[in-house]
């Protein structure tokens, strides 16, 4: 039982939704799409974009003797994940507290504002009583391709009692590639290339934490749908 059941402290519902797959798969794509049909249904959501959270110094490759570009980066990821989710760890613990209060030197105040303002700024969320404000989603928007990274989001949502889900989003390499290309700032090829190797779907089976997972294949634009 999470200490604030324990205490007697009520709060609204609320869901963490991991989007995870390699760059270029949709899931920033599929994030934005969500917002509009979550508020029909009466949900606050908020698009937790890891790429404009993090930054842009923590991407940047170092030379590394035995090393990987990846590896040379994970460091620098694992901090930065981190403090995001002790952000949003701070949000459902105090959600009337100011942005500025709860961003971190290690992510992008700016990026981390933008996203809690436009969340306070959804129907349903300033009610007095936080146990009567709109139930809310947070979609987590990162590659997390080791199941380490996804199981840190599940503990925080554990710790408040709250939902959690993933989706993987996946297409073949070639298409990712071609689609990061396009970018403005895309991700180096090798890099994709060495993810790709390291990529842990996630699985079930395997973990029961993994339980609630979709899977979706955008290799043609569209989302075929598997549940896991």
């Amino acid at each position: 039982m999470a200490a604030e059941e324990a205490a007697g402290v009520r709060r609204a519902p609320a869901c963490l939704c991991v989007l995870c797959g390699l760059p270029a798969t949709g899931k920033s794509t599929l994030a934005r799409a969500v917002l509009c049909p979550a508020a029909q249904l009466g949900w606050r959501a908020a698009v937790v974009p890891y790429d404009e959270l993090i930054p842009g110094q923590a991407f940047q490759t170092r030379a590394a003797e035995d090393g990987t570009r990846l590896q040379a980066m994970q460091t620098e990821w694992k901090l930065h994940r981190q403090a995001v989710l002790q952000g949003i760890d701070l949000f459902l613990k105090t959600p009337d507290v100011s942005a500025e209060q709860r961003s971190s030197c290690q992510i992008d105040g700016a990026a981390w504002e933008r996203c809690i303002h436009l969340l306070l700024q959804q129907p349903g969320a300033s009610d007095p009583s936080p146990s009567d404000r709109a139930p809310l989603v947070f979609l987590l928007d990162d590659n997390f391709y080791y199941p380490s990274m996804r199981y840190e989001v599940y503990q925080l949502a554990r710790k408040y009692s709250l939902g959690f889900c993933q989706v993987y989003l996946h297409c073949d390499l070639e298409s990712c590639i071609s689609r990061n290309q396009s970018r403005p700032e895309p991700v180096p090829t090798e890099v994709i290339q060495e993810m790709v190797k390291r990529l842990e779907p996630p699985d079930p089976q395997r973990n029961s934490w993994e339980a609630q997972s979709i899977s979706l294949n955008t290799a043609d634009g569209s989302s075929k749908c598997d549940i896991g």
